[in-house]
């Protein structure tokens, strides 16, 4: 009798134990790295597949219920930056006047805004500009006015081009430019 309660035991202690290292195995939470910046919600390995929150990844992200889909919405942007007529990509600490010129296109949506900004390396935001659209386009050009910013000291500092999808959404940040403010 006592060998039955053993072996009911051994049992029940092996079906649970591998049910819960089969639940572990399958949803295992994980790190995410997108451009060297670790993402804010990480992901999930389920399965031998990686999720990665849509967010996390840049782009406006839209979900519609009904119909059980998401759709993303991330164009194609390439942004120069011009100190008069001079493209550039690097400086020296100190000031420069400068502006910023954005070529978008495969933009899939209507949006209302625009707006570029630029981040020190310490992670301190200032907007260059932003502007409401008039018009909408699926590509167009958006060039900043003239603007002098202080690059007070060396390291990497991030041009964003960010779009708002209607006048209650939050900006998006959907690209990105990097300077590299040098000692001289």
């Amino acid at each position: 009798m006592k060998w039955k309660r053993v072996l009911l035991c051994v049992m029940v202690f092996s079906l649970l134990g591998g049910s819960l290292l089969f639940a572990d195995s399958v949803n295992e939470k994980i790190r995410v790295l997108i451009n060297g910046k670790e993402a804010s919600d990480g992901g999930y390995l389920i399965n031998g597949t990686t999720y990665v929150p849509v967010r996390e990844a840049g782009g406006l992200a839209r979900w519609d219920n009904s119909s059980k889909r998401v759709t993303v919405i991330k164009p194609n942007v390439h942004i120069f930056l011009f100190k008069g007529d001079t493209v550039f990509g690097n400086v020296n600490v100190g000031k420069l006047k400068f502006n910023v010129f954005s070529q978008v296109d495969s933009l899939t949506t209507d949006v209302a805004a625009v707006k570029v900004t630029i981040t020190d390396p310490s992670g301190q935001v200032k907007d260059i500009q932003a502007q409401e659209l008039t018009t909408q386009k699926d590509n167009f050009w958006f060039r900043t006015y003239d603007f002098t910013y202080d690059f007070s000291r060396a390291g990497k500092y991030q041009i964003g081009f960010h779009i708002k999808e209607n006048a209650n959404s939050s900006y998006v940040q959907v690209a990105e430019k990097v300077i590299t403010a040098l000692n001289e």
